[in-house]
């Protein structure tokens, strides 16, 4: 028998009580080491590779794939589990062609992640409504989908946790659990004016991250308004410089997504009254 199909014979399910032995072995090396997919993939791979006489490479180059998918799939599931992200939105999800105020191909660009190679923040401002936080948890899940620590919060409850971390005496790993995700969003920046305490928080995490990882954060208001937000304009310029040196800066001004929808949503139960009162028989007089 050539050396090839005696390669491959080798492959196929075991049909001796020698080949048994080496099957039930093979599955005892993968589950001591955990790769419960390839063995639970074992015996297809067997199969093919007797019917696609597949090489002992070809055969194990398969087999790894199943375990190492296996692994690509759950690691994506953890991340979005551990980015609490609010919504299933994608950015496929996001209607370009209905937003004139949000140019597509700078979203795109952005959705290729390469902004996080380099720490680089990205800033949504617009008017409530618009798409922004829509936008930052399509680009946040896009990268949890390709591998990176991922974690969404808005301002508000970011510095909530912390104050509770503070009283409890671990702020250290409070600020910690901020600052080491590869990517972290910031929702509603500016949505409420901060006090001393808040917005001290929120700058030891944004200088925490400074030139270490990405921040995206949306505000409808313009960063000129963010001194009076903060309640400090010293403060504020600190955060501003931090978060534009390597920033960039997406403005949305184009009509409401909401509003869009509310509209759609009314004129469906307009039309469907309207259809239903017309095909209402009227009814007839009493003589």
């Amino acid at each position: 028998m050539p050396a090839a199909t005696a390669a491959v014979a080798s492959l196929a399910p075991p049909a001796t009580p020698a080949q048994a032995a080496c099957y039930q072995r093979l599955r005892g090396h993968l589950a001591e080491l955990k790769l419960n997919a390839a063995a639970a993939a074992l015996p297809a791979v067997l199969d093919a590779a007797r019917d696609e006489d597949l090489t002992v490479v070809e055969a194990l180059e398969r087999l790894m794939g199943v375990q190492a998918h296996a692994s690509q799939t759950r690691r994506a599931d953890n991340n979005l589990r551990f980015a609490s992200l609010p919504a299933p939105w994608s950015i496929d999800d996001y209607d370009f062609s209905a937003q004139p105020g949000i140019e597509e191909s700078l979203i795109r660009e952005l959705a290729c992640l390469r902004f996080l190679d380099d720490a680089t923040n990205v800033i949504f401002i617009g008017p409530p409504g618009v798409g922004k936080t829509m936008l930052a948890i399509g680009l946040a899940r896009t990268a949890a989908l390709t591998g990176h620590r991922t974690y969404f919060t808005t301002c508000e409850d970011l510095i909530r946790r912390l104050q509770r971390a503070l009283a409890e005496h671990r702020f250290a790993t409070g600020l910690r659990f901020f600052t080491q995700p590869k990517l972290l969003v910031i929702d509603e920046f500016g949505y409420r004016r901060l006090d001393e305490d808040g917005r001290s928080l929120l700058f030891e995490v944004i200088n925490g991250r400074y030139l270490k990882g990405s921040i995206i954060t949306t505000s409808h208001v313009g960063i000129s308004g963010w001194a009076e937000r903060l309640g400090d304009p010293m403060l504020a310029a600190a955060l501003i410089d931090r978060l534009l040196h390597r920033g960039i800066i997406a403005a949305i001004d184009g009509p409401s997504y909401r509003m869009r929808a509310h509209q759609a949503h009314t004129d469906t139960l307009r039309r469907g009254l309207t259809a239903s009162t017309s095909s209402t028989p009227a009814k007839a007089s009493t003589p």
